[in-house]
């Protein structure tokens, strides 16, 4: 008899590492907002949330340390990018 279970698919553990981007916004505090949802949602741990939001000037800029793993590094950039107010995301 096998004490492991063939059956169901495991999840493995990953190990995660602090990973800091510039993620450049328009909307003014909606569209920094609009990211701190985006990132809650996704379930990634944020570290760090740092914003600068200016009267006049058209774009917003947040900075943050994620903790990712590899496989969500990948992908991290492009899922939001999809948030409508997000310009661009850059790695730190």
């Amino acid at each position: 008899m096998s004490v492991l279970d063939h059956q169901s698919p495991r999840a493995t553990w990953a190990p995660r590492l602090q990973r800091r981007h510039e993620i450049v916004t328009t909307g003014g505090m909606q569209g920094v907002l609009d990211i701190a949802s985006a990132l809650r949602a996704g379930g990634f741990p944020v570290r760090e949330f740092t914003v600068e939001v200016r009267d006049g000037v058209p774009y917003s800029s947040v900075t943050c340390t994620v903790s990712l793993t590899a496989a969500e590094c990948a992908g991290f950039a492009d899922r939001l990018g999809a948030v409508p107010a997000v310009v661009s995301v850059e790695p730190c």
